[in-house]
């Protein structure tokens, strides 16, 4: 297969990853289409940017897979995913950290007041886990895998650390 019919073959993935979420978003908000939604239209604002984010991740994995699957021979490109990986999870080790210590520090503390984006930060640890996860079960050799399900590992218990919080305390 040739270079630009590969990059068209990906393309075409994700434009239908995106014309997948926009549906679900279309049908979600006119499902919910109330005097809620007029009054309150932040929360939705922010409901709906998440689920459009979730459903463009879930529908976007054949064509972040077959973009993975043309990109197995580049060395260079698995060398550096694995290490962006790594750092990209050590930022969600960092975001619960900073969530869980600012609950007890000083409301005027430097903590307290990054851990509105830590939240953001955990909320987008599922589409961090399972890129790494996709990325891990097409990596050619076992060290890139090996820092792709290290990353996986992390991102996922960040998440259902945080999660079982959230729901059960």
């Amino acid at each position: 297969m040739k270079p630009f019919a590969k990059v068209g073959l990906v393309t075409a993935g994700y434009i239908a990853a995106l014309a997948i979420a926009s549906a679900a978003l279309t049908i979600y908000v006119s499902a919910t289409n109330g005097p809620d939604r007029q009054t309150s239209g932040g929360m939705f604002a922010f409901g709906d940017s998440l689920l459009f984010l979730a459903v463009f991740g879930l529908a976007s994995v054949p064509a972040t897979g077959t973009a993975l699957f043309f990109l197995r021979p580049y060395r260079i490109f698995w060398i550096i995913l694995s290490v962006a990986a790594l750092v990209i999870s050590t930022t969600s080790l960092a975001a619960v950290f900073c969530y869980v210590v600012s609950k007890t520090a000083d409301p005027h503390s430097v903590l307290h007041s990054w851990s509105p984006f830590a939240v953001l930060r955990i909320l987008v640890t599922p589409l961090f886990a399972m890129a790494f996860l996709v990325s891990g079960l097409f990596a050619p050799n076992r060290g890139a895998r090996i820092s792709l399900f290290i990353a996986t590992a992390i991102e996922t218990g960040v998440f259902a650390y945080v999660a079982f919080t959230w729901f059960y305390h």
